[in-house]
This record gives structure tokens, C-alpha cells and sequence, in this order.
């Protein structure tokens, strides 16, 4: 099964920045979670949908890789796609890539889909799976 990837544009700014003046490696976790939001709410599984069913995605694990610098004012563009998922369990790849089409950065997101009343993870949706796949 092919999967969408979605596409989101964002320029480095100073409070990305380390005192080497390159990305801060935490900053990068930050960077791939906003471009996972803008696709998912605009997709119809933001927020608000997440706090009125009580269910969304969470983090279990992620593989980081630093390939090149990336440094304050450029623009880079995060590239999305779901992987392959199970029942409660989706894989994620994610990639910056610079203004020159070098690859950045790459990330591999396992994610489970958690219910917050009953704590533990439950099977996904239809929505949420219209709005990662």
C-alpha cells in the first residue's frame, strides 16, 4: 500500500539555533512535530479533535540522524509519510531537506494510538487513518 507524503515548508529561525549557530539537535524533534501537526489538522485529527476523543497518537520511539548543518534563515522543507502500521502501531519516516534537495536530517517515528481514559494503547481510527495515510 502507497502512502501520501506531505510536504511542509519552514525557515529556520535564531531560537533553533545552538551557540555553534547550527540546528540544536532537540530543536529537530521540535521541527518534525510541527510539520506532523500541520498535516493532521489539516486533515481533519488536530487538537481539538484529540482532547474531544480523548485518543491520539504518542511517541514510543525514534531513530535520529544528523546528516548536514542547518543553519539560521534557511528554508527547508520536511518531508512526511506514514510507513506501515498495525492496528495500534504506525511507523512514520520524516525528512528535512535543504534548499539545495540535500537530505539534512531523517527520522523513523514509531507511534502507538493511545486512549487517555483507559491508558493503554487501542486501535485506530478511520479519521486518524484518513489523515496520516
Amino acid at each position: 500500500m502507497a502512502f501520501n507524503e506531505f510536504i511542509y515548508t519552514v525557515m529556520i529561525k535564531e531560537n533553533h539555533l545552538d551557540t555553534f549557530g547550527h540546528v540544536n539537535n532537540a530543536a529537530y524533534l521540535t521541527l518534525y512535530e510541527e510539520a506532523r501537526w500541520d498535516f493532521i489538522t489539516k486533515n481533519g485529527y488536530g487538537l481539538e479533535v484529540i482532547q474531544n476523543e480523548k485518543k491520539g497518537p504518542v511517541v514510543l520511539d525514534v531513530n535520529l540522524r544528523f546528516k548536514r548543518e542547518l543553519k539560521n534563515r534557511q528554508v527547508i522543507k520536511i518531508h512526511s509519510q506514514s510507513l506501515d502500521m498495525s492496528s495500534k502501531i504506525m511507523k512514520m519516516r520524516q525528512v528535512m531537506v535543504n534548499e539545495a534537495g540535500e537530505v539534512a536530517s531523517e527520522a523513523l517515528f514509531t507511534f502507538g494510538f493511545m486512549d487517555m481514559q483507559l491508558r493503554r494503547l487501542v486501535e485506530m481510527p478511520e479519521q486518524w487513518l484518513r489523515a496520516v495515510t
